[in-house]
């Protein structure tokens, strides 16, 4: 029988570790996603500050009467479907700068952090 449970064990073992670089790689396209996304709103938010600008600089009176409240919430929602559209178009490439920034600060503080841990770790073992 110790002869089954050896290679036995040793496929359990396999199995364990490989579920486990899978869930590992699950949370990290989890992140990468999310940190994909905030790349994008942000870029989004971006788009819109500008177009906002672009309208606010035109003149108010439109062919639907842009003026007072009404034309101002109108106004509003068109330029974040201007900022949404653009950036789903490509954008000005914003996004990928910042989720590339986000991954490198992102490596920093796990490395820095991993780095503390094993400084801590090896100062209590000498």
């Amino acid at each position: 029988m110790s002869a089954l449970a050896i290679p036995a064990a040793k496929l359990a073992l396999g199995a364990a570790a490989s579920l486990a670089n899978g869930i590992a790689g699950a949370f990290d396209a989890a992140k990468a996603a999310k940190a994909k996304k905030a790349a994008d709103e942000f870029e989004t938010v971006f788009l819109e500050n500008f177009t906002k600008s672009i309208m606010d600089s035109s003149e108010t009176e439109g062919p639907l009467g842009e003026n007072g409240t009404g034309g101002g919430i109108y106004r509003s929602m068109l330029t974040q479907e201007y900022a949404r559209n653009l950036q789903k178009a490509g954008g000005l490439g914003l996004s990928d700068d910042i989720l590339r920034n986000l991954i490198e600060v992102q490596a920093k503080a796990s490395g820095s952090s991993a780095e503390a841990g094993s400084k801590a770790g090896g100062g209590n073992a000498g």
